[in-house]
This record gives structure tokens, C-alpha cells and sequence, in this order.
């Protein structure tokens, strides 16, 4: 009988082990919350169970859907016919591992299916020697296929909260030496044992962890998906509006990463210490993707704009000009007819050379006008002389049916011809630079993640110029975020270079250099991030898909 003392030191070691091993459980556990993707989480859920048991080999399967199960006939009810396990891995100390990801039926006739089906925990000492009247074999295939050599065996239930079977973890040969390598039947015999109770308790309760930190991860996949999915909804809604530029948002994504992978590569320069997280590369990637979403803001003629004149505008001033010929043409004629009744034939001759004369003067007139009109109205630069000659056009009249006075152009009609570069006039511009703002606000309305926080404030800035003459704050060097500075290159670059913009026409990928080169050296984008746009060619991803 152990004396009060003995007694004394063995709670205090039975403490002592409780306490290590419960720290153990929480280390895996935090481990575990810790890892969201789940071909990470995996082999880790697998590898501490394998540890926390002394396991040399071990298998993780999953419970599943059976897409095939699905499509077939299936009694009404009957769930389990829609389920299968998946194998989705295997490790091992001893022997090299070689399989192929598969499924097999949900059914009490394997250990794993047994243990996913029941819920219960399976314990053999020796998978070779099975107790009578077990509905399940044990699969030698592996054993045979590569001359290791089964004996102990445990499956775990991965549970849920709900008591739900995920996953089975099934842990193979406890070893009295973690380092030991089972090679030979001796190694065998020397090493393994049957799973104790304390290993027994730890996998469970680790496989419970793991059923939680699966679900989870699972979880955070899927509303990652569903993000992804709203972000490529919210593209094609502006794609839907501005169909003009349909890609650059994937485009301008595509080249963003590509510069901030260069960006990561550099070992010197004012860069050198810059690296991107995954987490800070994904949140660039979104910025890139919404980058124009506040264009749905815009309204929608704007958005399209062209020419100078929307194309209402332009076909009115082309009817008023067709109708001013075809008055002059009644109103010649007439003369004509009034010549040719009131003068003798020597006489009225020679007015009416002077009246045609008159009339092909004004219809040269008119054509000159017209197409003066039309190259005015291309999203050309236009020179001052022609400016000029504008502004005569809009100082002759005519008169309507009525017999009122009306300017062959408008004021508005003349202010919009004459705008020096582009299609929009500067309200027209405004509410195209409303659409960063539009963004900002939007994005500002979604609750982020700690991950994602600074998507609006990237967007926000991916106009701003390092000089300070940019929209919509007028923000300096100092104030812009570097993920703006690296997007903004990459989408002066795409809208210079895009062959889908009607209101100009794409120049060729050396000049759009050329321009960003210059706008380098104005001050307006960063030079370093240029350097290495052109050193990295980023500019050829634009061909590439995103």
C-alpha cells in the first residue's frame, strides 16, 4: 500500500501531466484557429494527431456529398445515399507515401465508415487480428502495395458542435520511441504498441479541434467565395454601364499584382523592406477589382461620352444644317422661277448664273461648316484657329419656318466643340471624377475584415498624384498609400493602351511608356514604381487573362 507521501507525489504528477497535456491541446488548438486555408489545415490536423498519439502513419477522411449518389435515383429520406468519404491523405514515417485523392461509400463495412457512421471511437490492437463478428474488414492494399505493416489502429470521429460527423481521423502504430523507424517485422515488435487510453483521449479531443477548425475553415472559404462572387457582380455591373471599357478593372488587377510582386523582389531602393503579406496581396487585389465601381454613380451618358456633343445634340445640329440647305435650295429656286417670269430671256440668263453662283457659295459654305462641325466633334485636339472658326459659324443665322432668327450653333454647342482635348467638358469631368468618391463612399458602407480595412482608402487614392494635383483630395507623395501608387501606374497604363475606349483612340504600348515616363518625371507617379514596370515588362500582363 503506497504510503500518504507516495500517494501525494502521484496526484501531484497525475496534476502535472494533466496540466502539460492540456497545454498541448491548447498550443494545436490555436494552431488550428489559426490556419484558415484548409489545404494548410489539413495535413496540420493530421500531423498533430499523429504526434499527440505517437502515431507513425495515419489517414484523414472527410465526409462529403456524393455528386454521383445525387444524380441517381435515391429514396426519399435516405441521406446517407447521398454521402461518401473522401481520402484526402495519408502520412507516414516509416515508408514513402503514394496515393491517389479518392472516395469510397459511406457504408458500416470500413473501419472509416464505421467509425463516420456510429460516431464512435475504434480501437484495435492489431488490425490483422480482428475480433469475430466485426462488420468490418481492415484494407491491407496499402500494406501490400509497400511492405509496411499494420498493427495498432485507431479511428477518431471528427465531431462538430452539433455532434455532427466532418471527418475521420485514422492514426496507425502507437510507438513507445517517436523515432523510431518501422522498417522490419522486428521494428515492429521492439516498437509499436497498442494506443493507450491517454492517446486515445488526446486524438478524440483533438479531433473534436479539428471538426471545429475544418468547419470554420470551410466556412471562411465559402464567404470568401460569395466575396469574390459580389466583387465580380459589382465589375459587370459597371461592365453593363460602360461596356466601352469592359476588362480594365481584371486588367488593371492583373498588372496591380504583378508590379507588387516586383515590388516584393527588389533588394535595394526605397522598396527594399516593402513585402506583401497573402492577406495585404488579396486586399490589393480586391482594391484593383473595385477600383471604378463608383462609375454606377455616374450618370450613364456621361459615363459613354463619345464625342463632344452627345449623339441627340449632334444629329440636331446635323438636321438644322440639312434644313438651312434645302431652305436655300426653295429659296434659289424660287428666285430662279421669279427671274425667269419677270426677264426677257437675254436677261434673265445672266441672273440666274448669278443666282447659282450665289448658291454653290453657300452650299460650299454649308459643307465647309459641316465638316468643320464633324472634326470638332472627335475627341481630337482642337487648334485654336479652329476654335476660332467656330465661333464665326455661330455668328450667322438663319431663319426657321416661322421666319425667326436663329445662330447656325449655339453658345452650348460652340463651348462643347470647342473643349481643347477629349469629350467632357469640365462639369462633365467633374462627375467623372465624382465616381472615386462614389467608390469611397460605396466601400466605406461594407464592414471589412481587419485584413481588407484599407480597400477604400487604396481606392480613394488611385487618382491622387504624387505632386499633389490629383483628385479628389489633392494628396502629396507622403499621404498616398504605396498600394495607390502601384495601381495607379498599372491603370494610366491600361487606359492609355485599352483598344475598347470610343473616345480615343489606343496608342501603341511605347508610347503609353513614353507618357507614363513623362508623367514620372512631372511628379505624378512614382518613378521607382516605373522603373520597375518597364524592367519587369508588367506592361505585357495586360494581354494576359486576370
Amino acid at each position: 500500500m503506497a504510503s500518504p507521501r507516495q500517494a501525494l507525489q502521484g496526484k501531484e504528477s497525475s496534476a502535472t501531466h494533466l496540466a502539460r497535456e492540456l497545454e498541448e491541446l491548447n498550443r494545436i488548438g490555436i494552431a488550428l484557429a489559426e490556419t484558415r486555408d484548409i489545404e494548410q489545415l489539413l495535413p496540420l490536423i493530421l500531423r498533430k494527431a499523429r504526434e499527440i498519439a505517437g502515431a507513425d502513419a495515419g489517414s484523414l477522411y472527410l465526409v462529403e456529398q456524393d455528386r454521383s449518389a445525387l444524380t441517381g435515383p435515391r429514396r426519399s429520406g435516405d441521406q446517407r445515399q447521398a454521402r461518401c468519404l473522401r481520402l484526402r491523405l495519408m502520412q507516414n514515417d516509416s515508408v514513402g507515401v503514394c496515393f491517389a485523392e479518392h472516395t469510397l461509400p459511406l457504408r458500416e463495412n470500413s473501419i472509416a465508415g464505421y467509425c463516420a457512421l456510429r460516431g464512435e471511437v475504434i480501437e484495435l490492437a492489431d488490425a490483422y487480428q480482428l475480433p469475430a463478428g466485426l462488420p468490418y474488414p481492415f484494407n491491407s492494399m496499402f500494406d501490400e502495395q509497400s511492405g509496411y505493416r499494420t498493427r495498432s489502429l485507431v479511428a477518431l470521429p471528427m465531431k462538430n458542435g452539433k455532434g455532427e460527423v466532418l471527418g475521420v481521423l485514422q492514426l496507425i502504430n502507437c510507438k513507445r520511441n517517436l523515432r523510431a523507424r518501422l522498417l522490419t517485422e522486428a521494428d515492429m515488435a521492439k516498437s509499436v504498441q497498442p494506443f493507450p487510453p491517454r492517446s486515445v483521449r488526446l486524438g478524440l479531443s483533438l479531433a473534436s479541434q479539428a471538426a471545429v477548425a475544418y468547419e470554420n475553415s470551410k466556412l471562411y472559404g465559402e464567404l470568401a467565395n460569395l466575396f469574390d462572387g459580389f466583387v465580380s457582380a459589382a465589375v459587370k455591373a459597371v461592365e453593363q454601364r460602360d461596356p466601352a471599357t469592359s476588362g480594365h478593372s481584371q486588367r488593371v488587377c492583373h498588372m496591380t499584382l504583378a508590379l507588387a510582386d516586383a515590388v516584393d523582389r527588389v533588394t535595394h531602393g526605397p522598396y527594399a523592406d516593402l513585402h506583401f503579406s497573402p492577406a495585404q496581396r488579396n486586399e490589393l487585389r480586391y482594391a484593383a477589382l473595385l477600383h471604378d465601381f463608383g462609375k454606377v454613380g455616374v450618370r450613364e451618358d456621361v459615363l459613354v461620352k463619345a464625342k463632344k456633343l452627345y449623339p441627340l445634340h449632334f444629329a440636331r445640329v446635323m438636321d438644322r444644317f440639312d434644313y438651312i440647305r434645302k431652305e436655300a435650295e426653295v429659296r434659289y429656286l424660287r428666285q430662279t422661277l421669279e427671274v425667269i417670269l419677270s426677264l426677257p430671256q437675254n436677261r434673265a440668263q445672266g441672273k440666274m448664273d448669278e443666282i447659282d453662283e450665289q448658291g454653290a457659295r453657300l452650299f460650299d459654305e454649308l459643307e465647309r461648316c459641316v465638316e468643320l462641325i464633324r472634326k470638332a466633334n472627335e475627341p481630337t485636339v482642337l487648334p485654336s484657329a479652329e476654335i476660332a472658326a467656330l465661333r464665326e459659324i455661330a455668328r450667322r443665322t438663319y431663319l426657321d419656318p416661322g421666319g425667326v432668327e436663329h445662330p447656325y450653333l449655339t453658345a452650348e454647342e460652340v463651348r462643347f466643340l470647342s473643349i481643347p482635348r477629349g469629350t467632357l467638358d469640365q462639369t462633365e469631368r467633374l462627375q467623372i471624377e465624382s465616381h472615386v468618391m462614389h467608390s469611397f463612399n460605396f466601400l466605406m458602407q461594407i464592414p471589412w475584415t481587419q485584413e481588407l480595412r484599407r480597400i477604400p482608402e487604396i481606392v480613394r487614392a488611385h487618382h491622387e498624384k504624387l505632386n499633389g494635383k490629383g483628385y479628389p483630395a489633392g494628396l502629396t507623395a507622403g499621404e498616398i498609400p504605396v498600394q495607390a501608387k502601384i495601381m495607379t501606374v498599372c491603370d494610366i497604363f491600361d487606359a492609355l493602351s485599352a483598344s475598347d475606349r470610343p473616345y480615343k483612340r489606343a496608342v501603341p504600348a511605347e508610347r503609353a511608356l513614353e507618357i507614363l515616363q513623362l508623367c514620372a518625371r512631372e511628379k505624378e507617379i512614382d518613378r521607382e514604381l516605373y522603373r520597375l514596370f518597364v524592367e519587369a515588362k508588367i506592361y505585357q500582363r495586360a494581354a494576359e487573362p486576370a
